[in-house]
C-alpha cells in the first residue's frame, strides 16, 4: 500500500514536471516567431557630411580715379576665399595689396579672384586726361614768341614753401593749409609757373607701403592747390616714398623733416 501511494506520487510530479517543460517551449515558440527585428543604421557608415565651400569676394579701388598724362595711380584690392587673383594688364598678384600704376590712356582695370568656391570680379576705371596742343597762330612769321615768366627758384621757394605732414598720415595740417594757400596765390599770379610735386616719408615702414603714403601726400597738397584755383594740369605728381631722406637721424626732429610734399619748378 505504502509503494502504491510513493508510485502515484511519482507519476503525478512526472506530469507536472511535462507539463511546465511544454508551456515553456510554447511561450518560445510564440515569442520567436511573433518578434519582428528590426535593423538599425550606423550613422558613421554613411560617411562625413560634405564641407561647406565659401564663394570668394573681390574688392578693387583706385586712387585718385583721374588724373593727368604722365601721373600715377594707387591700386588697392582685397580678396577673401581665393587661391589665384590677377589683374589685367598687371598680372597675378597677392591676394591683398597695392600698387602704383601710370597708365597712357583711360583704362578699366579688371580684377579676377579665383577660389574653391568659384570666381569673383572687381573693375575700377581711371580717367587719363589728355592735354590738348594749342593751335598754331594763323600768322606765325609775325608771330611773336615770349618766353614764359618762370621766375627764380630762390623767388618761388620763398612763396611756395614745402608741405610738412604728422606720422602715418596724408592729412594737412592747419598750418599746412595756410601754405598752400600762399603758395596758390603766387602760382595764380605767375601762370606760366608748372611745378612738381614730390611725396616723402620718414624710413619707419616698408618701401612699397611709404611709396603709396608718399604719393598720397604729394596729392594732398595738389588737391590743395587745385581747390585754391590753380589748374590741374599745372602740377605733376611723383613719390620718393622713404628712398630719398632730408635728414638721417633717428629722432622726432628729423623724421618730421622727411614726411613732407616739397614744391619745385617742373621747368
Amino acid at each position: 500500500m505504502f509503494e502504491a501511494n510513493s508510485l502515484k506520487s511519482r507519476s503525478i510530479r512526472t506530469a507536472s514536471s511535462s507539463s511546465a517543460l511544454l508551456l515553456a517551449f510554447a511561450a518560445f515558440a510564440i515569442a520567436g516567431c511573433g518578434g519582428k527585428k528590426t535593423n538599425s543604421v550606423n550613422p558613421a557608415s554613411l560617411g562625413p557630411a560634405a564641407p561647406t565651400v565659401s564663394a570668394p569676394t573681390a574688392n578693387l579701388t583706385a586712387d585718385p580715379l583721374a588724373i593727368d598724362l604722365g601721373q600715377s595711380v594707387v591700386l588697392n584690392w582685397r580678396t577673401t576665399n581665393a587661391t589665384d587673383v590677377s589683374i589685367d594688364g598687371v598680372g597675378k598678384v597677392n591676394s591683398n595689396g597695392t600698387q602704383t600704376v601710370s597708365p597712357s590712356t583711360s583704362t578699366n582695370f579688371h580684377l579676377t579672384a579665383t577660389g574653391d568656391g568659384g570666381t569673383a570680379e572687381a573693375n575700377v576705371r581711371v580717367t587719363v586726361r589728355v592735354p590738348v596742343a594749342p593751335a598754331a597762330p594763323a600768322d606765325t612769321a609775325s608771330a611773336t614768341v615770349t618766353a614764359p615768366d618762370m621766375g627764380s627758384d630762390e623767388v618761388f621757394h620763398q612763396n611756395v614753401a614745402d608741405i610738412f605732414f604728422d606720422y602715418d598720415s596724408d592729412t594737412l595740417r592747419p598750418d599746412a593749409q595756410a601754405s598752400a594757400s600762399k603758395a596758390a596765390s603766387y602760382l595764380s599770379a605767375h601762370p606760366d609757373i608748372h611745378i612738381i610735386v614730390g611725396g616723402y616719408c620718414d624710413d619707419r615702414g616698408s618701401a612699397e607701403y611709404n611709396l603709396a603714403l608718399g604719393e598720397n601726400r604729394a596729392n594732398a597738397a595738389k588737391t590743395a592747390l587745385v581747390n585754391a584755383g590753380v589748374a590741374a594740369s599745372r602740377i605733376r605728381v611723383v613719390s620718393y616714398g622713404k628712398e630719398k631722406q632730408f635728414c638721417t637721424d633717428e629722432t622726432e626732429a628729423c623724421w618730421q623733416q622727411n614726411r613732407r610734399a616739397q614744391f619745385t619748378l617742373d621747368r
